[in-house]
């Protein structure tokens, strides 16, 4: 009895069923048709297979073969990834551009790494070593300054029989176990599994990112998540780019999911150009980019997210710190609303599939920071900084709801701030952190003592100039009491000078937390000292902030080396906030 050959019976866009088929597990990839488009089985019936195909399925006709690989998505990881710009199946796309042309052709495959580069890799180990996954093999220098550290795979045991110093490709072994398992310099793993850990460890530890109006008011720890909500021209792109230079971060993997292919094309112009402070070399020393623009494939989207984040899993598990940047989980959103739809499932809120929020917090779960499986004891984290586009600026859509349900920060961007030239365009009154807390006493104990005070004190201010604006937009500001006009100056000066910051000023792009604080920290004590005159009978107009002011703007554009000089300056400066009369 012969079996029926395996045949195309129906195209749906995206979709195609095929059958008859056995022996076939969900998520296996198969090649689809006479041009062998790449596709994953996302639904099993009886002998009916329905795939998605990760490519335009344009002239796929109906009774065209397709074979099944045995293998779920995976990505080749091992050195040659940093400085890489990657599809959304971890093809590059400088290698396609090169055999393709300007568009993907059907069908193309091309190996993640470089399979013709050969790597010095130096052991740490020998012969006769036991190991596990996770254990550290050897070295080898991926970027100039940079250790990439090679591992075995999980799940891998065993004992070292032989371990080899040398020049070798990814594909080379580089060594074997006495049961005959090669050691390479990459493997292969499935970007919908998570890799495994040792311990989790506590939010104790943040991010440092450069950011005066984070890293004061809305601290992320290492390790934690964060939601960058805000609409179309509100700075998410600028506010990514600050942070993927100057975050105190070893890794930086950037996602472009469903971007406008305009706009991800200024994204890999700058992005080359910009200038590790640390290293003086090219950011991309050190950073990953996945690109998936809108035109491209929309499956090829929703699996962007879980190559970026595998990727950035495995810088972790060498030991470093992680940024992951996804930019924006809303187009990702969209994919999964468009294949539900093809695919005819319950719709949920706004046509969005139900399980949209257990997508989003299955993600999320992926970041965090994590004492690391194998030897030697090493820890790392993965901090996911993810943007999301709710159209209109609202933050009631079901994307933006499902979001802040798993993320432990909220980071708003608001269009009016960005119009009024406030960067970052942050709205202070509805972004929030839970890990304010939890990275209390090492700011405290790193920085300063009094951080936690002055933090409360410039929101609190910041709380009351909201107030006091509303009331004077009614009854005006010569109506105001001078104290609370002072509030007013005060905050304005705050807004402007301590949160504010410009991302092409060499000396303010970044702001160390030291540096923040003492900001802080002296626009606090001007309007206390301010508020001491008037209480004791000094009017308003004889209070002149001015040469105070233009040294607190000395203080923020000062390089590190001057910052102890200028903070004096500052702190002089304060002496001129004394009625006219009353001066020397």
């Amino acid at each position: 009895m012969t079996t029926a050959p395996l045949r195309i019976t129906r195209v749906n866009g995206s979709l195609v069923e095929a059958e008859p088929v056995l022996g076939v597990s969900l998520y296996e990839l198969a090649a689809v048709g006479h041009g062998r488009l790449l596709s994953e089985v996302i639904r099993l019936s009886g002998a009916t297979a329905t795939l998605q195909v990760y490519e335009d399925t344009g002239g796929l006709a109906v009774g065209e073969p397709l074979a099944f690989t045995g293998r779920t998505l995976s990505v080749q990881l091992g050195p040659g990834l940093l400085g890489s710009i990657l599809d959304g199946l971890g093809r590059p796309l400088n290698v396609l551009a090169e055999r393709t042309g300007d568009f993907i052709g059907p069908g193309a495959s091309v190996p993640t790494l470089d399979p013709t580069r050969r790597w010095r890799f130096q052991p740490t180990l020998a012969a006769g070593a036991l190991v596990s996954g996770g254990d550290v093999l050897g070295t080898l220098e991926e970027r100039p300054g940079f250790l990439h550290r090679v591992l075995v795979p999980p799940g891998v045991t065993g004992t070292v029989a032989e371990l080899a110093a040398g020049e070798f490709t990814v594909d080379a072994p580089v060594g074997k176990l006495t049961d005959g398992t090669p050691l390479r310099l990459s493997h292969a793993w499935s970007v919908r599994t998570p890799r495994p850990t040792g311990r989790r460890l506590g939010d104790d530890r943040p991010l440092i990112t450069g950011q005066r109006i984070f890293d004061l008011l809305f601290p992320v720890a290492e390790g934690g998540t964060v939601a960058v909500i805000g609409g179309f021209g509100t700075g998410k792109t600028v506010v990514e780019q600050s942070l993927a230079k100057h975050a105190d971060a070893d890794v930086v993997v950037y996602i472009g999911c469903g971007e406008r292919g305009n706009e991800m094309s200024e994204v890999l112009g700058e992005f080359p150009k910009l200038t590790d402070p640390r290293s003086g070399r090219s950011i991309m020393d050190r950073t990953v980019m996945v690109v998936n623009t809108s035109n491209m494939p929309v499956v090829a989207r929703e699996a962007s997210v879980y190559l970026g984040i595998t990727v950035a899993e495995y810088y972790r598990d060498m030991g470093y710190r992680v940024a992951l940047m996804a930019d924006s989980l809303s187009r990702w959103a969209e994919a999964l609303r468009e294949i539900g739809a093809r695919l005819q499932e319950m719709p949920g809120e706004e046509g969005y599939p139900t399980y949209l929020a257990s997508r989003l917090g299955a993600f999320y779960e992926r970041a965090g920071r994590a004492r690391l499986i194998g030897r030697p004891e090493r820890e790392g984290a993965v901090t996911l900084i993810s943007a999301v586009s709710p159209p209109g600026g609202d933050l009631s859509e079901p994307v933006s709801q499902a979001t802040l349900r798993v993320a432990g920060s909220l980071w708003a961007l608001d269009a009016d701030l960005a119009h009024q030239r406030q960067f970052p365009a942050v709205d202070w009154e509805t972004s929030y952190s839970l890990y304010v807390e939890h990275t209390r006493a090492w700011f405290e104990r790193e920085v300063d003592p009094s951080w936690s005070a002055v933090r409360a004190q410039t929101l609190e201010l910041l709380q009351r100039d909201a107030e006091l604006r509303e009331i004077a937009g009614l009854v005006g500001p010569e109506a105001l009491q001078d104290e609370d006009r002072l509030v007013l100056l005060v905050a304005r000066l705050v807004r402007e000078v301590v949160l504010g910051q410009s991302a092409y000023h060499p000396h303010d792009a970044s702001s160390a937390p030291l540096k923040t604080f003492r900001l802080a920290q002296l626009a606090e004590r001007a309007r206390s000292l301010a508020a001491e005159r008037i209480r004791a009978g000094a009017p308003l107009a004889q209070l002149d902030l001015g040469p105070f002011r233009r040294t607190l703007i000395a203080l923020r554009d000062a390089p590190g080396a001057e910052l102890s000089t200028r903070v004096t300056a500052a702190e002089a400066a304060l002496a001129g906030i004394l009625p006219a009369e009353a001066r020397p």
